[in-house]
């Protein structure tokens, strides 16, 4: 069953990567220069969109190191915070975005981060990824976050058969149990960055291939 397959993957690579992924940090899920509360992972996460991880781990760190609360990024110059963010790509459009996003959260929250899914898509650059993310990995929320790894290499194993990252959401929460619904994005981020990798997946050095459809079809 899929199921039980997911499980065994989602225990195979546990294993092998241990700490996992983790929006905006390095490839050991580690950087001691700021804390895995709400507003970093969302800041982080909004970074990461559109771009590399490195690229997010490099933009995520220097606009910390300037302006390391919400209330200092939300008096914030959007230009200068755009050159801090400038490895992540689409420095207008974050800064703007990341910039109001911490005003409407003091005005509109009281400088907490809303753990609803609806109240934190109706932020500036928040999507169902971003929101996924942030609940799951700084709220422990039992979340399914989506990003372009996920989507690809659970279509690719043939665990899902979907068209966009929505589609592989809600069908990865109904194949996988709520308790594993965070591992999802922990654990095959890592593998898309360091095995499965996009257009040269390392299949032969892969410890979940006997697992992957992609993989057992090529096979004599």
């Amino acid at each position: 069953m899929d199921s039980e397959r997911v499980c065994e993957i989602l225990n195979v690579l546990s294993k092998e990567y241990d700490g996992g992924a983790y929006p905006g940090r390095n490839s050991e899920g580690l950087n001691p220069e700021w804390p895995c509360d709400p507003f970093h992972v969302l800041i982080a996460t909004i970074l990461s969109q559109r771009t590399k991880d490195d690229n997010t781990r490099k933009a995520s760190d220097s606009l910390f190191r300037r302006f390391g609360t919400m209330e200092s990024l939300a008096e914030a110059d959007p230009d200068e915070v755009a050159e801090l963010i400038r490895p992540a790509g689409f420095p207008k459009q974050k800064s703007k975005a990341i910039v109001e996003c911490c005003r409407i959260i003091l005005d509109k929250y009281g400088g907490t981060v809303p753990r609803e899914t609806e109240e934190l898509v109706s932020l500036p650059s928040v999507g169902r990824k971003t929101a996924a993310c942030v609940r799951s990995y700084a709220m422990n929320i039992p979340s399914v976050c989506v990003d372009t790894h996920v989507h690809r290499i659970t279509n690719l194993m043939g665990l899902v058969s979907t068209k966009n990252p929505e589609e592989t959401e809600y069908e990865l929460m109904r194949i996988t149990p709520v308790g594993r619904w965070s591992d999802i994005n922990r654990y095959f981020v890592r593998h898309g960055q360091v095995i499965c990798i996009p257009n040269h997946p390392r299949c032969s050095g892969c410890s979940v291939r006997n697992m992957c459809d992609r993989w057992l079809g090529s096979q004599p």
